[in-house]
């Protein structure tokens, strides 16, 4: 068993929306699980003195299009799932492989978006491209689907779908709403592509309408993706169906974002919210693009900084069942260390996403490991320094050997 004792934690954000920010406190991990908060460890194997920066949960991209490993033809760039890291996205949430050469959107069958929804499951989704937890393979939901296909699908263990280039206009026999229920039935989440069409031009509308009629576990791109329903169609879709979680991309129309937080405020249904960044794409590659979306939810939409780590964390996991995104005893120890970079008037990361300042990561942790150390590749670095006693193992950056001792950095 190894462990590892993170001391001087500044602030702690438990991607609990419900929960207040913790306050100088530490945070114990035995092999790779959360074992205590504010607790100590008598010898532990290794101690990160967190220099009073601020942790939080490892941010989780509920809309990632990934193809094959780490290249994306859609930007023909490579290495894009590290430089994610390096910016505190830990886990990722497939929203279709989309982007495959030669992929005819209109002649998708049963057996092809089947076959690749495997394929990548068993390739880029078992690898963990750079220690990152990518949940791949999502079967693109087309007509015809028998529950054999369902059956063989929850067999490979894949566990999302997406409604995307459905034809809308068989919305009236029963079939988007008879695929919900096997999904359910086996476990799976079911999301759907919301608004005006996307990239490719072959995906197919979906307002209020279509939404509300079919039920899907959460609803993509609500404010845009690139553009969203009208204005009274995303209302609609919010207030009707009260238990679907909605989400929010970095392809978002900013506008109708303030739209999506202040319906959700005054329903006090904010727990309703996730985030993802629905790249690579035309959006583009976007290393930052959740703290990005961090910081406009609570820098211009209002809302309170812990809420928006929650919609970033906690609360997309969730709604996409997966385990992380929370840092409780018992949970993957998934997180990201961060605080002001010098110049922001800030004191600590949840400032920083009040102002709209752009954090800076000292230590990304997956499963307790650090995949990053003492310094993102992606951001400045925060104004105060995070330091390891002894070197941490499975990582490619050093660390000073010397003695535990408080407030060594």
């Amino acid at each position: 068993m190894t462990s590892l004792l993170i001391e001087d934690i500044g602030v702690l954000v438990t991607g609990d929306g419900a929960q207040t920010p913790l306050r100088n406190t530490t945070m114990t991990i035995e092999d790779g699980i959360v074992t205590g908060i504010g607790s100590d460890l008598t010898s532990p194997d290794r101690v990160l003195n967190a220099g009073g920066l601020t942790v939080i949960p490892g941010l989780v991209d509920g809309h990632v299009h990934p193809t094959f490993g780490e290249w994306t033809p859609a930007q023909n760039a490579s290495g894009w799932i590290h430089n994610y890291l390096h910016g505190g996205t830990t886990s990722m949430v497939s929203a279709g492989e989309l982007h495959i050469p030669g992929l005819a959107f209109d002649a998708l069958t049963p057996e092809l978006v089947l076959s690749i929804a495997i394929t990548s499951k068993h390739t880029t989704g078992r690898m963990r491209p750079s220690g990152v937890k990518v949940d791949a393979g999502t079967v693109l939901l087309v007509p015809g689907m028998s529950r054999e296909h369902f059956d063989r699908a929850a067999a490979e263990g894949i566990d999302q779908l997406k409604f995307i280039f459905y034809d809308w206009n068989r919305l009236g026999d029963g079939e988007a709403q008879q695929y919900m229920t096997w999904a359910h039935e086996r476990g799976m989440t079911v999301k759907m592509h919301s608004g005006g069409v996307s990239r490719s031009g072959s995906s197919r509308v979906a307002g209020a309408d279509v939404v509300v009629a079919v039920k899907p576990d959460v609803v993509g791109h609500i404010s845009g993706g690139p553009i969203p329903a009208p204005d009274e169609d995303i209302r609609r879709i919010l207030r009707e169906l009260p238990d679907t979680a909605v989400e929010v991309c970095s392809s978002m129309n900013y506008r109708a974002t303030i739209i999506v937080v202040d319906e959700l405020t005054a329903a006090g249904q904010l727990d309703r919210l996730t985030l993802g960044t629905d790249t690579p794409g035309g959006t583009g590659v976007i290393p930052r693009g959740m703290l990005r979306n961090i910081c406009f939810l609570a820098s211009v939409a209002g809302l309170d900084p812990a809420r928006a780590v929650a919609a970033a964390t906690g609360q997309t996991a969730r709604a996409h069942g997966l385990d992380t995104g929370v840092l409780r005893v018992g949970a993957p120890a998934d997180a990201v260390i961060l605080g002001p970079i010098t110049g922001s008037t800030a004191s600590n990361a949840l400032e920083c996403f009040a102002l709209g300042d752009l954090p800076g990561i000292a230590t990304v942790l997956v499963d307790g490991e650090p995949r990053v150390a003492t310094r993102s590749e992606q951001t400045p670095p925060p104004s105060r320094s995070v330091c390891w006693t002894g070197t941490p193992p499975g990582s490619t950056v050093s660390a000073v050997a010397e003695p535990r001792r408080s407030g060594c950095c």
